[in-house]
């Protein structure tokens, strides 16, 4: 099994076994990005170096018009997608093995927990990883401390206010706030 037999399971939403050749890839692949959040996050970097270090954890190439503030935390990283002009703030956590994608024009705030992976609620089966990819639309912004959970869609425009958790979709243009996050009201230019 290769990363690509792995990213096209995680993508279609198949269930990842425990102790399975994929979830073996899984961890592998995990390694790598430890290897590389270590070196980005353990001294100051230009940001041409960030960006380089951020195409080297998501294995795509990177806009120059991207932000980075270190630290980040990717425990999988080959399944982040970034649209240009995205700033990523101080502290943000993706679990990416179910796909994360940031739209152009977003600010994810400080501490974001962005988790794309659900374990199996069987107890014969809690090892097993069900993966639910998570797309951010364009020109988010996203408040500190906001988790987002598996399987979300944010819609254009939208706004996530600071330590929400978003458990289900948020309508474009839509203030979402709250645990659970729920709509207080459309945002207006």
């Amino acid at each position: 099994m290769s990363l690509t037999d792995l990213l096209e399971a995680l993508n279609s939403g198949e269930r990842i076994s425990a102790d399975s050749p994929l979830h073996a890839v899984m961890h592998e692949t995990s390694q790598e990005a430890l290897r590389i959040t270590g070196e980005l996050n353990g001294s100051y970097h230009e940001p041409v170096r960030v960006r380089e270090l951020l195409a080297e954890l998501t294995g795509t190439e990177i806009d120059e018009t991207v932000t980075l503030f270190p630290p980040l935390t990717s425990d999988f990283g080959k399944n982040i997608h970034l649209g240009k002009r995205v700033f990523l703030n101080a502290g943000c956590r993706f679990q990416d093995q179910g796909g994360v994608e940031i739209g152009d024009d977003c600010l994810i705030g400080h501490n974001t927990l962005i988790a794309t992976l659900n374990h199996d609620l069987a107890p014969s089966r809690r090892g097993d990883m069900h993966p639910g990819r998570v797309v951010i639309g364009r020109n988010v912004w996203i408040g500190a401390n906001v988790t987002i959970l598996p399987g979300v869609t944010i819609g254009e425009d939208a706004v996530v206010a600071a330590a929400s958790v978003v458990t289900k979709d948020v309508p474009a243009r839509a203030l979402v706030v709250g645990s659970p996050a729920r709509v207080i009201r459309t945002v207006e230019d």
